[in-house]
């Protein structure tokens, strides 16, 4: 061709997969810009385009749109679009192929290199060493309570002293260091935080019974920034995602997912999460760090348990799915609900995720976000897709990921006949994030919606005051190829 193709995509975009699949049917050659690869690309992107989703198809210097545009051509107007590119010279103001670097598309498969070297931690090998002590064992206090697999503080201060020849104040404070980096906890109400010499009881984190599915596993990693540590997961989980996406874009290979040493290294990787330290974070820092942890979460869930069917199931997978993260476990709902909404009862949920003397609650946002509705992925059909987000641009992110989310059909509906404005169930949830009545709904709704027709619309409906809020069904079936 003496012209080009230009695909705007993103990594695990479902209709990005299948624009690349009907180019390569069709047999046109095409150059797919991964804007998680080439950031500074996304201006442009939205420039030429007037959109923020993605796909964004260009022949040449003319603007098709996204995969359903695409999709709609007639074949004489197809056939018009590919003379164009084989006929003519890309002109000036057509988008430019990208400068290549690692992370470029090649074959249709992401080629990214994420290292995840990191300095060893210094009481990891004190750990190893405590391990093999034999003071680790169940201890009785009363009659009732028996703690499995835990020690007492005094007598690892004892150990200490006797075979690593130190004294005892260097004792003290290795077994508080042994605390404070979350290598082990308190098992007495109260304590936490912080380690006595004396009977108390603690218990190494890899050896809890937890259901988290970063438990039991340790790493020798300094505990890193939160934030970092979340953005290579969550790079690692997209990575992921898109090697096992169908080729048209419909469906996952949870099944080929799991076998893969790819998922294995991720499933090691999150250990670095039990002891990332959570305190100091800013308001964006948060959202962007939960946000990520989320979505990966329910895909390693997805994976791993397998996704839930019924109405029952998912109240048990949202409430019980974890990580342990920073020493404490974090459930879905809690995320979502206690972090991200700023400790708001989830639905049809009696009591607040956080008690007032929960340390957890330090974490939470001081208050709610309600574009996190738009970021937070599921697992199902009707769930926003998954995408980038990053804590230096998480407000204008969460901004086109809700523009995003109303431009499409599961988002917003418009019946102007009618006058009815259908809206996703998620603002039917989650009502009070968005506002205390309808109009107050719409309001949002209005605000967040790029330019076009149907903000047009629904701005028109506002206006006259006659109009009629409905929510639509959510599809809570699985983008599953099994």
């Amino acid at each position: 061709m003496k012209g080009r193709v230009i695909i705007f995509s993103i990594t695990g975009c479902p209709f990005c997969m299948r624009a690349k699949d009907k180019m390569q049917k069709l047999g046109i050659e095409y150059i797919d810009i991964n804007l998680d690869n080439y950031p500074e690309r996304r201006a442009e992107a939205k420039e030429k385009s007037g959109r923020n989703t993605v796909p964004q198809i260009f022949f040449n210097n003319r603007h098709i749109g996204g995969f359903d545009d695409f999709d709609k051509l007639t074949e004489s107007e197809l056939q018009e679009l590919i003379r164009e590119v084989e006929e003519n010279p890309a002109p000036p103001d057509a988008p430019q192929p990208p400068t290549p670097k690692t992370g470029d598309t090649e074959g249709g498969k992401e080629v990214e290199e994420i290292d995840f070297t990191c300095e060893l931690d210094e009481y990891a090998q004190f750990v190893k060493d405590f391990k093999a002590s034999g003071l680790i064992k169940d201890h009785r206090k009363g009659l009732i309570r028996n703690y499995k697999n835990s020690f007492v503080g005094k007598e690892a201060v004892d150990w200490l002293i006797l075979t690593k020849k130190v004294g005892k104040e260097k004792a003290v404070e290795m077994c508080r260091q042994l605390v404070e980096r979350n290598f082990g906890h308190s098992l007495e109400k109260g304590k936490q935080t912080e380690f006595r010499d004396d009977d108390s009881i603690y218990r190494l984190l890899e050896d809890d019974e937890s259901t988290a599915l970063n438990s039991g596993m340790s790493s020798d990693c300094e505990p890193r920034p939160a934030p970092q540590v979340a953005e290579e997961l969550r790079r690692l989980i997209l990575g992921l995602y898109n090697q096992f996406l169908s080729k048209d874009g419909k469906g996952v290979d949870y099944n080929g997912m799991a076998h893969s040493n790819e998922f294995g290294a991720y499933i090691k990787h999150t250990a670095e999460l039990q002891r990332v330290k959570l305190e100091g974070m800013t308001r964006e820092e948060t959202l962007a760090f939960f946000i990520n942890i989320y979505n990966a979460l329910v895909i390693h869930a997805n994976v791993v348990r397998g996704p839930p069917v019924n109405l029952w199931q998912r109240y048990k997978f949202f409430n019980t799915i974890s990580y342990v993260i920073g020493g404490h476990s974090f459930a879905l709902n809690e995320i979502e609900n206690g972090v991200l909404r700023s400790n708001r009862k989830a639905i049809g949920a009696v009591t607040k995720p956080f008690s007032k003397n929960d340390p957890r609650l330090k974490i939470a946002l001081p208050e709610a976000e309600p574009k996190i509705h738009f970021a937070l992925v599921c697992g199902a059909k009707s769930c926003p897709p998954i995408k980038t987000y990053t804590s230096a641009g998480i407000d204008e992110e969460l901004s086109l990921a809700a523009e995003a989310f109303l431009e499409g059909e599961d988002g917003c509906v418009l019946n102007m006949p009618k006058r009815e404005i259908r809206l996703s169930k998620i603002f039917q949830w989650y009502k009070i994030d968005f506002g205390s009545n309808n109009e107050e709904l719409v309001r949002f709704v209005l605000a967040h919606m790029g330019k076009g027709q149907k903000k047009d619309q629904l701005e028109e409906l506002l206006i006259s005051g006659n109009f009629k809020v409905s929510f639509m069904k959510y599809n809570w079936d699985l983008n599953s190829k099994h």
